[in-house]
C-alpha cells in the first residue's frame, strides 16, 4: 500500500512539474514584447527592440508589451514585466493594471509587425520574418 502511495505522489509531482514547465515555456515564447527607451519626453532616439538592451542614447530599454497596432503605432504597457494585461475597458488611456499606455511609431525600426487592417489585435511583433496569430505576413517597419 505503501509503495501505491509513493507511486501515485509521484506520479502527480512529475505532472505538476510538466504543467509549470509549459507554462514557462509559454512565457518564453511571447510575440508581444517590446523593449522601448524610456528616457522620457526629451529623447528622440526611438530605440526600441524585441530582445532587451541599450537605446541608442545608452540607458537600458524598458519592457512593455503589446496591447494593439494601430497603424504603424503600437500601443504598449509598460507595467511589470511579464504582465499580460489588455486595455482598460472604461479607460482606453490606460492598461488594465492602471499604467498609462505608452504609443510608439514602429517606422524606420526594422521591428516586424502584424498589421491586418484598422485596429489589429494580434499583437505580434518580431526581429525577423515570418506570419502572426492571424496568419498574414508581418510587415517590416
Amino acid at each position: 500500500m505503501k509503495a501505491v502511495k509513493m507511486l501515485f505522489v509521484l506520479t502527480v509531482s512529475v505532472f505538476l512539474l510538466g504543467a509549470v514547465m509549459a507554462v514557462a515555456k509559454a512565457d518564453e515564447q511571447r510575440h508581444d514584447v517590446l523593449y522601448t527607451c524610456d528616457c522620457g519626453a526629451d529623447c528622440k532616439c526611438n530605440s526600441m527592440s524585441t530582445k532587451p538592451g541599450n537605446c541608442t542614447c545608452g540607458k537600458p530599454m524598458k519592457w512593455g508589451h503589446v496591447l494593439r497596432i494601430e497603424g504603424d503605432e503600437a500601443l504598449l504597457c509598460n507595467c511589470a514585466e511579464g504582465c499580460k494585461c489588455s486595455i482598460d475597458a472604461k479607460d482606453p488611456t490606460k492598461c488594465g493594471c492602471g499604467n498609462p499606455v505608452k504609443r510608439v511609431s514602429l517606422k524606420g525600426t526594422g521591428i516586424y509587425y502584424c498589421n491586418c487592417g484598422g485596429s489589429c489585435s494580434c499583437n505580434t511583433v518580431s526581429d525577423s520574418s515570418g506570419k502572426c496569430k492571424c496568419g498574414m505576413n508581418l510587415k517590416k517597419s
